[in-house]
């Protein structure tokens, strides 16, 4: 599953993200800093990726040829239920 950086909405993203493709919801352009799986705070250029050239401003379009969108790995409620019960059973005195 795929979410927008701006609106949180799921998108239907395809193996590309183009440098000018929006959010069909609020748009705002997708190849950005902020939906890249290398974005990370704290490391230096904010990126994962030792590489790519410095984008100073996150949460714009850029050029950038290591852009992957990042997955939202955040488990719904039902999931992290499931994985409550499997743990009390497996930890299960």
């Amino acid at each position: 599953m795929y979410l927008c950086f701006n609106c949180g909405k799921e998108l239907a993203v395809e193996q590309h993200v183009g440098f000018r493709d929006e959010c069909p919801h609020c748009g705002r352009p997708l190849h950005v800093c902020l939906n890249c799986s290398f974005y990370s705070p704290g490391a230096y250029n904010d990126c994962k990726e030792s590489s790519a050239e410095r984008v100073l401003t996150k949460d714009r379009e850029n050029r950038c040829e290591y852009f992957k969108f990042k997955s939202d790995t955040s488990n719904t409620a039902s999931d992290k239920a499931k994985t409550y019960k499997l743990a009390e059973q497996l930890f299960k005195k």
